[in-house]
């Protein structure tokens, strides 16, 4: 069964980021709740490592010393992202909320593949951790006020919110560079083509909102942001598997923009800014929907990787 191991071994090194993403995290939370959230997850991934261990074991294999080691300093890589940002709070939670998702979207991805190869145990375990996974990115987005209310912390909204429309409009300028890059993955060409059309649309109503309200886009945000979409790109093109990978990520990389915008609403109201608040409004309601069509897509995209 060589892509069950492959697929096992790949959620292993996913784990090992997560444990080092999530042992960092409380720290950072600055919210109280969602702080201890942190803490009993990080036991919850420690069993998880463990569950996917036993499952490689099973079939004769062991984890990758390399994708481990490459997850461990990802990780730290992360940690190090979120202290550096003035908002850690919503940078954290935002981008703990996507790493929820795109751990959900490998199990729900794994459980299939394992499905298809007749190993019911490898089956179980991943449906165990994916509703656990589920279960903590729901406890994030239950604390969205209060994570805004922490990044906030006393500062003025409107003068805040200046900053979150740069930050939502350089993730759009990543986002198109990923949907441009995948636009031709087998089984999701026309759900990136549409939703390239859509995010584009997006850019364009957040530059609108910045320059309303006096100010320019960050050419450096976006020029990061974008170097990092041509990296994810590269990363795509060299798996054998990329339409479930690129499936996988994609579904991810929607939750990030959802984290994004959730919080945004909630800057633009405190600021008082109706316009701003009803295009985040907008663009977070055409997200999710565009995420729901990536989940539908996952058993397309497993076709796709075992033909």
């Amino acid at each position: 069964m060589p892509e069950l191991v492959k697929y096992l071994t790949d959620v292993h090194a996913m784990e090992v980021q997560a444990l080092v993403q999530m042992r960092a995290a409380p720290d950072m939370a600055g919210d109280p709740e969602l702080a201890q959230a942190f803490k009993e997850h990080c036991v919850e991934t420690e069993r998880h490592e463990a569950l996917i261990r036993e499952r490689l074991e099973a079939h004769g294999a062991k984890p990758s010393r390399l994708e481990d080691m490459l997850g461990k300093l990802s990780g730290m890589g992360f940690g190090l992202f979120a202290k550096s940002q003035p908002d850690t709070p919503g940078k954290l939670a935002t981008h703990a909320f996507s790493y929820e998702h795109m751990e959900l979207a490998a199990y729900d991805l794994l459980a299939r593949i394992a499905e298809r190869e007749g190993d019911a145990e490898t089956v179980a375990v991943a449906e165990r951790i994916r509703a656990e996974e589920d279960a903590m990115s729901a406890r994030i987005a239950a604390r969205w006020d209060a994570v805004v209310d922490a990044s906030l912390d006393g500062k003025d909204a409107s003068e805040a919110l200046d900053s979150y429309l740069t930050d939502a409009h350089a993730i759009e300028a990543q986002a198109i560079q990923l949907l441009d890059k995948g636009k031709d993955t087998e089984g999701l060409q026309t759900l990136f083509r549409e939703h390239l059309a859509e995010t584009r649309h997006h850019s364009e109503l957040i530059e609108q909102r910045i320059e309303a309200r006096g100010g320019s886009t960050s050419k450096l945000k976006d020029a990061a942001l974008s170097l990092g979409a041509l990296n994810w790109g590269a990363f795509f093109k060299s798996q054998p598997d990329t339409p479930a990978k690129l499936a996988m990520f994609a579904y991810a990389f929607e939750h990030l923009e959802i984290g994004g915008y959730e919080q945004l609403e909630r800057v633009a109201r405190g600021a008082n800014d109706q316009t701003t608040f009803q295009t985040a409004e907008t663009i977070l309601a055409e997200e999710r929907a565009a995420a729901e069509k990536l989940y539908a897509a996952f058993p397309e995209a497993v076709g796709a990787v075992l033909r």
